[in-house]
This record gives structure tokens, C-alpha cells and sequence, in this order.
């Protein structure tokens, strides 16, 4: 059987084992049981660019690669961060691309593959993650790689007109057809990509031989069982029992963000705020938690997020807020995962509202942390590429401030068997596209044997 290689930007915390949550609990299904190897960056800077670390556990092989700090500030902060993450997430107006920066993304990119080719067997089957490592494929075939490699894309992709903003485009294009598959999120990120390539197509053909590279939607998911099962037993969590005695008679509603431009929290706090200001009916009976663990710092766009959202939160607690009352409590640090699912099952309603999202794993962790006899109510954007699967939530616009406001009262105030209806219908279709069903879907497809069942650059849904 052909072992798994699996290359991402980061890799867990090693000696740690794989953490819980995000892209870490994604990799590991695919990785369970047969073992393989995983490349990435360590998180720490050398002036030794060679330096790698090597980890067994649990069958799977963690390569750890240090970055000089000149890589870092071109490839991560620069491309990375300042050129194809606000792109992504359609705000153009945040670009930051130079020449140099674009040169050492391309050179950390040679970095990974010199690496990579060190350790490959010829059977290998490579899956190559996020748009860090985008011309990763295309630096290995020209090291004389012939192994199947694919691509999963996790933010979103933009749509055409606004990708073709992106300086060097056709360079980014040509390196996806490096690929044999390449997975987004959902179909409108799909059709997006098609769209880009179409454009180019004449271009590309010159730069790169066509592969017959096939593009799909294979949404990511969470463990689903096994988040719920968290979920029940946090709630004897010392921490939980202390919060359910606090807030008594309170409802919640929470939201769990990275500190980024993306997450919509300047307007979620608005929409609270005129919640706040439509209904004086829930003053003193809903408290908002609002946890944003702090993000990449030193970059402006995310440095000017975080001073607007304390601003906005500060000000907003001491309009509505009296001595035994705080309407906000803004938290800048992360919590376990096990405390958290404990928090979304203790909370009425789940906001996620982000202004962009390839996927957002918290609105699926919500639904499932929930109690199906009593269950919460999840308010998500019509932005987040989840809303694609989860038409049972309360789907809003989070750039209209009513709308999220008018979304949060009717889930305070939802008949219990409309929530039940809801939930249930969300569970279902979690627990039948579960985080080993992504994982196995990709895989199918990038595994040779499985070739034939559907056509090139079609995929599943």
C-alpha cells in the first residue's frame, strides 16, 4: 500500500502528539491506522536552513524544518499573509506583494521540495496543504517527481475578476496544474478556479504540459462522534459547573475567532450592540462571550482589528453594562478544546458570522456539542463556506447589522421543537460527512486505483 505524505506549512507540537482541533485532527484521520510522514515548518527560525528534526509517533514520521528569519518575513508574512490571505478573503485593498518577497516564497517552496525528495519512496502519495505551499508540486516535478501529488486549497478562492489583482497570477495558476488533484471547499470555489484557468488557459498551456489535473469540493469536516462525546462529558469540567452557577438564569451566546479581518467581529458587535438597543427586554438575561485567541501580529491589517474590536467592546459594555451585568466579555486567549465544547454546549446561540470563510469547523463544532434535547441555535453568514451544507442554521448577512441582530432574538426566543427540527437536520449531514469521509474522499481520488470512477476536473460535491 502506498504510504501517505503529508506537507503543510505547520506541523503539531511535537511531542505533543496532534493536536485537537482544525487542520492537525483533519490529517491525522487520513494518516490513522497505515502511518506516513509529515513535512513542515517547525515555527522556528535558524540561520541553518538545513536544520530538521525528526519524530516518531504513533506510526507517522513528523519532519520539522526551520526557517531563516529572511524566509519568514518574505514567505509567511509577506506572500503568505500580505498577498494571498487578503486576496483570498477579498480584500484586495490589504495587498502587499514586492519582488523580493515573491522570490523568497518561491525559494521556501524549493526549501520544502529539496527536502521532500530526500525522503520520498517512489510509490508515495504526496498531499500538499494550503496556499503557502502552492508551487510546491511544480518544484517537485522539476526535481524529477513523478508521484502523484495533491492539493487541498482551505481558505477560499476568489472570484475571477478579483483574482486577476493578484500580481504573478498566471504563475499561481500554472503551479495548481502541477497538481493531479486539487481540492477546495465548495462549488462556488471551484467554479472560481475553472473560471481563473479558462481565462489563462492559452498562457498556461505555454508555461506548463497539461496533467489532466482534476478539481473538486471536498468540504472539510470535524470528527463528529467524537466532538459530541467532548462535549457531554465537559460539562462535569470543575471550570463548566462554575459558569453554569454564574450566569444562572442567563442565556449565552458565543463566538470563538481567530483576531482577523476576516471574522466579522467589528460588525458582530454592532449587530449586538443594536440587538442591545431593539430589545431592552434582554438586558441583564444575555450574556455575550466572545473568546479571540490573538493572531499574527506585526501585520497592520491585523493589528488595526484588534484595537477597533476592544474599542468597540469596551465602549459597548459601558453603554448597556450596570455593576452586576457585563453584555460582552472579551477574551484575547486560547482555551482548551475541551473547555470549549463544554462553552458551546452551555450557550443558546452560536455566532459565526465572518465577512469570508472557506469553511469555519466552529460552526460544525457547535452543533455538535450540543444537547439534541435542548439544543442551541446557530446564527452563521451566508459568507462562510459551511452555510453551503448547514441550511438548517439561521443564515445572515453579516455585513447587515439588523439582519444579525434580528437572527440572535429569534434564537433567544426559538420554540424548543423548532430548535430540535434544526439540530437534527444539522446532525445528519454531519454525521454522514464526517472528517474521515473528507479525508477518505480526497484520498480516492489521488490514489491511482480509484481512478476511473469519476471524469477529470470533475470531483465530488
Amino acid at each position: 500500500m502506498s504510504r501517505l505524505v503529508i506537507v503543510s506549512n505547520r506541523l503539531p507540537a511535537l511531542g505533543k502528539g496532534v493536536a485537537a482541533g482544525g487542520l492537525a485532527v483533519a490529517l491525522e484521520a487520513a494518516l490513522k491506522g497505515e502511518g506516513g510522514l509529515w513535512l513542515g515548518w517547525s515555527g522556528k527560525t535558524s540561520e541553518n536552513p538545513g536544520a530538521m528534526q525528526m519524530q516518531t509517533e504513533r506510526q507517522v514520521t513528523y519532519a520539522a524544518m526551520d526557517l531563516t528569519p529572511e524566509d519568514v518575513a518574505g514567505y509567511y508574512e509577506g506572500i503568505s499573509n500580505s498577498v494571498l490571505w487578503p486576496l483570498c478573503h477579498y480584500r484586495a485593498d490589504l495587498l502587499e506583494f514586492t519582488r523580493p518577497d515573491m522570490e523568497r516564497y518561491m525559494a521556501v517552496n524549493g526549501k520544502f521540495a529539496e527536502a521532500l525528495v530526500e525522503m520520498l519512496r517512489p510509490d508515495d502519495l504526496i498531499w500538499v496543504h494550503d496556499y503557502h505551499l502552492i508551487p510546491l508540486a511544480a518544484a517537485l516535478r522539476k526535481r524529477g517527481v513523478q508521484n502523484r501529488i495533491g492539493y487541498f486549497h482551505h481558505i477560499p478562492w476568489p472570484a475571477q475578476d478579483l483574482f486577476r489583482a493578484l500580481p504573478r497570477a498566471k504563475c499561481f495558476l500554472a503551479a495548481m496544474l502541477a497538481y493531479d488533484v486539487v481540492g477546495l471547499q465548495t462549488r462556488a470555489d471551484v467554479r472560481n478556479l475553472r473560471d481563473a484557468l479558462d481565462s489563462m488557459r492559452r498562457d498556461l498551456e505555454e508555461i506548463t504540459p497539461p496533467r489532466g489535473t482534476r478539481i473538486g469540493a471536498y468540504p472539510i469536516s470535524i470528527d463528529t462522534a467524537a466532538f459530541a462525546t467532548r462535549a457531554r462529558r465537559a460539562q462535569e469540567l470543575p471550570r463548566i459547573r462554575d459558569l453554569i452557577q454564574r450566569f444562572g438564569p442567563r442565556n449565552m451566546v458565543i463566538g470563538v475567532d481567530r483576531l482577523d479581518y476576516s471574522k466579522g467581529l467589528p460588525e458582530r458587535l454592532r449587530g449586538i450592540e443594536q440587538l442591545l438597543e431593539d430589545h431592552p427586554e434582554v438586558h441583564n438575561k444575555v450574556s455575550f462571550l466572545q473568546i479571540t485567541p490573538a493572531s499574527r501580529s506585526g501585520i497592520e491589517g491585523y493589528d488595526r482589528i484588534q484595537q477597533e474590536v476592544a474599542e468597540r467592546a469596551g465602549r459597548l459594555n459601558a453603554k448597556y453594562g450596570t455593576l452586576d451585568w457585563v453584555p460582552v466579555r472579551y477574551i484575547n486567549r486560547a482555551f482548551s478544546h475541551s473547555l470549549l465544547a463544554g462553552l458551546y454546549r452551555l450557550s443558546r446561540v452560536g455566532l459565526v458570522t465572518p465577512l469570508r470563510d472557506g469553511m469555519n469547523l466552529v460552526a460544525k463544532e457547535y452543533v455538535a456539542a450540543q444537547d439534541p434535547a435542548d439544543p442551541g441555535v446557530l446564527v452563521l453568514s451566508q459568507f462562510a463556506g459551511s452555510a453551503a451544507e448547514m441550511g438548517a442554521a439561521l443564515i445572515v448577512n453579516p455585513h447587515d447589522v439588523e439582519d444579525v441582530s434580528n437572527a440572535i432574538a429569534r434564537a433567544l426566543t426559538m420554540p424548543l421543537e423548532e430548535r430540535q427540527e434544526r439540530h437534527a437536520s444539522l446532525m445528519r449531514r454531519l454525521s454522514q460527512h464526517h472528517v474521515a469521509a473528507w479525508s477518505r474522499s480526497f484520498m480516492n481520488d489521488l490514489d491511482p486505483r480509484s481512478l476511473g470512477a469519476v471524469s477529470p476536473a470533475s470531483g465530488p460535491d
